[in-house]
């Protein structure tokens, strides 16, 4: 019992402290490009993986990457899998009850994509009878449910941003509301995007999406927070995250307000 005791408390150590031992173990849901996925030689690719590396660089850490599904991502932080969560993860209030974040390092606005000219609208009254789609565990998920869902609008949650692609091209829903990079880049600067775009303008709650996207961290995790704040400085500082943003969203402004 005493050799068993020791083995797994030696084990909490090791999960606890990876972080100081200057490794950073990243969650992230590889589902969801430009921001990440894997390319044809099944490697990591996007803006969250190269903003990660830049951000280890500065803070003289050495990365590595935990795949998780999205909703699962908060509580597989929260179960140590991870050292931080990297998977365009916005701030909300409902999410800091759980988990804490560093300093916003960027914002996306959030918009709706669906058939051009189907003359919807991006409002309850506009939604009437559609079925819309959204990443599930998402704050695109919680816009829905709030503002749509309960005028009787259909809202349909999907493991992976790709399911909800696949459905709206077969016609089992009508639209789905993503962060618009995730649509302009993951959809409709494809072929088969074609015949789709943006509908309306981009949605507005800050209570429910929040501040800006940063890295989540666990609760209390004040000296990571404070080293991690340091480095996103230090890349907004030299310009790396307004050069990733031109590289990968081209004609979105990225600036936290």
């Amino acid at each position: 019992m005493k050799l068993k005791a020791l083995i797994l408390g030696m084990g909490l150590i090791c999960s606890v402290s990876s972080f100081a031992a200057g490794e950073l173990r990243f969650g992230v849901e590889a589902e969801y490009p430009p921001f990440e996925s894997r390319n044809a030689a099944g490697e990591l690719q996007g803006f969250d993986i190269d903003l990660g590396n830049a951000i280890c660089q500065a803070a003289a850490l050495k990365c590595s990457w935990v795949e998780s599904s999205f909703d699962s991502l908060i509580p597989g932080l929260v179960a140590k899998k991870f050292d931080a969560i990297n998977s365009a993860m916005n701030i909300t209030e409902q999410r800091r009850k759980s988990i804490d974040f560093t300093q916003p390092i960027y914002r996306i606005p959030s918009q709706l994509v669906g058939k051009e000219g189907s003359g919807m609208q991006a409002t309850p009254e506009g939604l009437q009878g559609k079925t819309i789609g959204v990443l599930q565990g998402s704050i695109q998920e919680t816009y829905a449910k709030e503002h749509w869902e309960k005028h009787g609008v259909t809202v349909v949650s999907y493991k992976d941003q790709n399911m909800a692609w696949a459905d709206l091209l077969n016609g089992r829903i009508d639209a789905s509301l993503v962060m618009s990079a995730a649509g302009q880049a993951g959809f409709l600067s494809k072929p088969q995007g074609k015949g789709f775009g943006f509908i309306g303008k981009p949605v507005a709650d800050d209570t429910i999406l929040g501040s800006g996207i940063g890295f989540g961290l666990r609760k209390g995790d004040a000296e990571q927070k404070k080293q991690l704040d340091a480095a996103i400085d230090k890349v907004r500082a030299d310009g790396t995250i307004t050069k990733l943003a031109a590289t990968y969203f081209p004609g979105i402004d990225v600036s936290v307000k």
